[in-house]
């Protein structure tokens, strides 16, 4: 049986890239979804706000097109979305699937998020001033990056069976890819890279479970691929993990790297991730989170990972970056106080905000001109406990910290280092030592 083919082009959309067709290309969207059909950019660049992919629809960027976000910021109309691990109404994305089921959108062509108008409002041209500078000299570093509302280039949100596949990516005014509170989807193929701007993470995986991300390559300004469950009072109020992911057979260049957090109030469980190539990305593994997040993350498996000139190839720091993770409205503050204010800065108790990490195994791992081996900060009241290191080979420059840790195993890990200084105990239960040679 033959599929009906739905252009935007025979709407009146012109590809010429100067013309806007945001409502050319909905309305093909919108009638393939009638029947269950395929929407197919044809070559050229199609200039467009927010499109919003429907059920049972694929939604097809042939080699040679491109979808070029408009840099207009009312063209990305507010929907009701989480942003960072809180929920609250922010500017839609470029491509939304929102509510939606069976829905892919694949091709060989460009997704171009044209970020750099909102780059540019947050930190400014130079990356010394914009709304971030603004909001440190008032001490709401923790809120520019919620109030500087930038759009990302694809979200999915609260839906299912959907997949991404083998498009370029570039440019994302925020994360490029965000799945949220969603199940079984596949991100297969995708290329992401040119992405300058400020937390311009590659992929990330926000309260969803059944999710599957391979042959992905990845550049950006901070993690590569993220695993995220909720932030602070908000994410605990939520309370969805994220669970049963597997990231495998991925390349990550430049970019803060694979990480679990810092949102983890709803909690992690049975993340896979295997057969990664890390090149020049500034940390291998990362494991962050703070004091006021909670959540439990576990059973954790990553294996058969090489690294490349990674500085930092194990860097947990649980109470990660305090100006950002720490929200207090400051006591003098007079204007208007919006009610997403008030849900970051509500306070957590530290009986439920100390996060606890446990049940992670890592093997079969090659690091090569790293920096500094380990460095792992974790909290006293919860250490980082039951983890397993085998068959791990670092060379390094330092051998570096752990603190704060209980019950770690390593076999067959070995550790070549310049300084010949074994790895510095802090605090530490149990904890054994890499073999330096």
């Amino acid at each position: 049986m033959s599929i009906k083919i739905y252009k935007p082009t025979e709407y009146g959309a012109s590809a010429d890239g100067k013309t806007i067709c945001t409502k050319e290309i909905q309305k093909a969207v919108d009638d393939a979804a009638k029947t269950g059909e395929c929407v197919i950019l044809d070559k050229g660049i199609y200039l467009t706000g927010s499109v919003f992919i429907k059920s049972n629809v694929e939604f097809r960027i042939e080699e040679g097109a491109e979808l070029r976000g408009i840099m207009d910021e009312e063209s990305y109309p507010d929907v009701w979305s989480r942003v960072a691990g809180v929920e609250m109404k922010w500017p839609a994305g470029l491509l939304n699937v929102i509510n939606e089921k069976n829905v892919k959108i694949t091709g060989k062509g460009l997704i171009n998020g044209q970020g750099e108008y909102w780059w540019n409002k947050y930190w400014g041209k130079d990356k010394k001033g914009g709304m971030r500078k603004n909001y440190e000299s008032k001490d709401l570093r923790w809120l520019v990056d919620y109030d500087c509302k930038r759009p990302r280039n694809i979200i999915i949100w609260d839906s299912s069976y959907v997949l991404l596949e083998n498009l370029t990516i570039i440019k994302s005014p925020f994360w490029n890819v965000h799945v949220c509170y969603s199940e079984n989807i596949n991100i297969k193929g995708l290329i992401i890279k040119e992405n300058e701007g400020p937390s311009t993470d590659g992929i990330d995986i926000d309260s969803s479970r059944n999710i599957l991300v391979e042959k992905c390559y990845i550049e950006c300004n901070d993690d590569n691929i993220c695993i995220k469950s909720g932030r602070d009072a908000d994410g605990l109020r939520v309370n969805r993990p994220c669970e049963n992911v597997t990231i495998k057979d991925c390349e990550t260049g430049l970019g803060e790297g694979i990480t679990i957090g810092s949102e983890t109030s709803g909690g992690v469980k049975n993340i896979e991730i295997w057969n990664i190539r890390a090149n020049k990305t500034t940390n291998g593994i990362r494991l962050k989170s703070a004091k006021t997040r909670g959540g439990v993350i576990k059973d954790i498996k990553i294996h058969n990972i090489n690294m490349i000139d990674v500085p930092n190839p194990f860097i947990f720091n649980l109470n990660w970056n305090p100006s950002y993770s720490y929200c207090e409205i400051p006591k003098d503050y007079k204007a208007p106080i919006p009610e997403y204010w008030k849900v970051l800065s509500t306070p957590v108790s530290s009986e439920l905000g100390i996060p606890e990490f446990r049940d992670i195994q890592i093997s079969n791992v090659n690091v090569s001109n790293s920096v500094v081996a380990f460095k792992v900060d974790s909290f006293k009241e919860k250490p980082i406990k039951n983890l397993e290191f085998k068959n791990v080979k670092i060379k390094s420059i330092r051998a570096g910290y752990i603190k704060n840790a209980k019950n770690w195993k390593m076999t067959d890990v070995s550790l070549s280092i310049e300084d010949k200084e074994q790895v510095k105990l802090e605090n530490c239960i149990n904890v054994e030592l890499p073999q330096i040679v």
